[in-house]
């Protein structure tokens, strides 16, 4: 018989299956004839208590009649283990007994039995209590499965919105940080450091000659260029708060939050010696055989009210200076006093 799969598309009552646990073959065949009357319903009897789990987790069945007195495991043992296994634990108990006794259903229901009924009831109330039983479990499993399909699309929209709010994010060529969102960070963590009173430090970098290396390479090499020094970026500023973006064109950015101006200049040497270690060559460089990096660095606690195009606009002075003074230096400006 096909095993039942609850979790899959609308179920109906041609998915009731009942397990009859009885060490009684006459008791089997009974039930086995009263249920027949309904043709959905599907019927499976398993007359050996030590072989009852494994049938219940094969027939995943949707009510299970108990028998209470067999010869081995006794009928509340099975009741106890059915409730311990995550595929069973839901699955409705029906208890039979020979007759109505309060302190042998109160331990039923205390076990984990849902229903108790003495044995043999008729074919009504039996075949009853079966779909009443099945229909509960059922639309339990329904619902269950309509959650955990829920939570597989939230999942699933939250991977998205994370995946498009990256690329919204982000610098197409270099995965840095793009200009868009620098912009909304460093105004971020200047109000942070504005709060907080603590400094708050930046540094502006441009690739040196890098027109004359496009014209030299073409712009594929020039673009590999611009990953290599990107992906050196990202590896230096390694603090979490730290924030390495694309600027535009070859200039690059690294916010640097709780900075003081010593240690961005620490910083802005860092990334210097690290871009002329990668050796790349630069047969048109003013500066020698590799390309290099010019670096302009400040360093600020914001005043209340000034805004924090202030500290692009110094670190952005300093970078001119470095550019000026011969590039492939690093040059650490001061914020102009508030006017």
């Amino acid at each position: 018989m096909m095993e039942p799969d609850l979790d899959q598309g609308a179920m109906d009552e041609t998915r009731i299956m009942v397990l009859l646990v009885d060490d009684q073959a006459m008791i089997g065949e009974a039930v086995r004839r009263a249920l027949s009357t309904d043709e959905n319903i599907g019927f499976h009897y398993c007359s050996d208590p030590e072989k009852a789990v494994q049938a219940a987790e094969l027939t995943r069945p949707t009510v299970i009649l108990q028998d209470l007195v067999m010869p081995g495991t006794d009928g509340l043992t099975l009741v106890r283990k059915y409730r311990s296994i995550p595929l069973l634990r839901d699955v409705p108990i029906i208890v039979l007994s020979t007759k109505e006794e309060p302190a042998v259903k109160s331990a039923s229901f205390t076990a984990g039995a849902n229903d108790y009924l003495v044995k043999l009831p008729d074919t009504i109330e039996l075949i009853a209590r079966v779909r009443y039983h099945s229909r509960s479990y059922i639309n339990l499993q329904q619902r269950d499965a309509a959650y955990r399909a829920l939570r597989r699309s939230q999942q699933q929209l939250l991977e998205t919105n994370l995946e498009l709010q990256r690329l919204t994010h982000s610098d197409g060529l270099t995965g840095l940080s793009n200009r868009r969102y620098f912009d909304e960070y460093l105004q971020a963590e200047w109000r942070r450091a504005e709060r907080d009173r603590t400094e708050l430090g930046l540094l502006m970098i441009d690739v040196d000659n890098f027109k004359s290396y496009n014209d030299t390479y073409g712009h594929v090499r020039g673009d590999e260029v611009l990953k290599q020094v990107a992906t050196t970026l990202q590896r230096v500023a390694n603090r979490p708060a730290d924030l390495a973006a694309r600027f535009g064109g070859e200039e690059f950015a690294i916010v640097l939050p709780a900075a003081s101006s010593g240690g961005v200049r620490l910083l802005g040497e860092r990334v210097r010696r690290e871009i002329e270690a990668l050796a790349l060559v630069h047969e048109g460089s003013s500066t020698g055989p590799v390309l290099t990096i010019s670096v302009g660095g400040t360093s600020a606690q914001p005043e209340p009210g000034a805004l924090a195009t202030r500290l692009v606009e110094a670190a952005d002075r300093a970078l001119y200076q470095a550019k000026h003074e011969g590039r492939n230096r690093v040059v650490i400006g001061q914020v102009a006093a508030q006017g």
